[in-house]
């Protein structure tokens, strides 16, 4: 079995013209379950030692305060250059382990954009970037594991529940599963979970930290960020660079059946994607 984490960051509903998040990331880490015993260890280990062997009472990994200006929550006060070493020693877990990184990134404008064109065919659930990208996650997970991870390999998505959510998630489930025509039904995700827990699932937490590194890097390449100090660009292309090592599908992969064109051309209309030579740009080694 493979697990295939679900996160967000830039969850706004159906607005799509919230200035502080003009960016939406769906998507995680992705794992063997054989392999689930000991990266959960490691990345136990490294959080554990950041704080010097004990955790805070009721510990739980957010990228958000982890990452914001002074630190917040568990991070509060504690010096930037040690904060993002944290992050870079995460980072080394999922390189270290050889794990995956799947996900969707979405530009709200362009999205708006494109339906405000109100091309026939566009499901209704596209209109909201996460229910838009959940959809297109099944397809992507499907597809890699039935090209990608051998003939008897099955796949799980473990969602990071979102109560908001839960009806139309139901719905794509459902429908994926059994009211899509045969060709285009999901076949190789044997279930769909939620975590009951988040604070005990580092694994989702992990996948937190991932997808916000992500987003902020897509809103600086986006130019939503223009004043955004040198260092701080420069930290998020370095970590872009190394999730994208990490990412076995670059490319967009689209859904199945002529019925769905319209909504492949809406993702790829809204999708962000990066310029070339990152590194270069960036200022950083390769």
């Amino acid at each position: 079995m493979h697990f295939f984490y679900l996160d967000e960051s830039g969850d706004t509903g159906a607005n799509l013209a919230d200035a502080q998040q003009p960016v939406f990331v769906l998507g995680g880490v992705a794992l063997r379950d054989e392999g689930w015993n000991i990266t959960y260890a490691a990345i136990s280990g490294v959080i554990t030692g950041y704080f010097g062997g004990t955790l805070p009472t009721r510990f739980e990994l957010h990228g958000c305060e982890l990452l914001s200006r002074n630190g917040e929550g568990p991070f509060a006060g504690h010096p930037i250059d040690r904060r993002l070493q944290l992050v870079r020693d995460l980072l080394g877990v999922i390189e270290q382990r050889k794990h995956h990184v799947h996900y969707l990134a979405l530009d709200k404008q362009k999205l708006a954009a494109a339906l405000a064109a109100k091309v026939p065919g566009i499901p209704a659930h596209a209109t909201t970037p996460y229910t838009l990208a959940y959809d297109y996650m099944i397809t992507e997970v499907d597809q890699r594991v039935a090209e990608g991870l051998g003939r008897s390999a099955r796949g799980m998505l473990i969602i990071d529940r979102k109560d908001e959510h839960t009806d139309a998630i139901a719905e794509i489930t459902e429908r994926r599963r059994f009211g899509a025509p045969i060709a285009c039904r999901t076949k190789w995700i044997a279930e769909f979970s939620y975590p009951l827990d988040s604070t005990r699932n580092l694994l989702v937490q992990l996948s937190d930290l991932v997808i916000l590194c992500l987003r902020r890097f897509f809103e600086i390449e986006g130019g939503y960020k223009p004043d955004a100090p040198e260092v701080v660009r420069q930290f998020y292309a370095e970590c872009f660079l190394r999730i994208h090592q990490r990412t076995p599908v670059k490319a967009l992969i689209p859904h199945k059946g002529a019925a769905n064109a319209a909504l492949n051309a809406l993702i790829d209309s809204a999708c962000c994607r990066p310029a070339r030579n990152v590194a270069r740009r960036y200022g950083l080694t390769a």
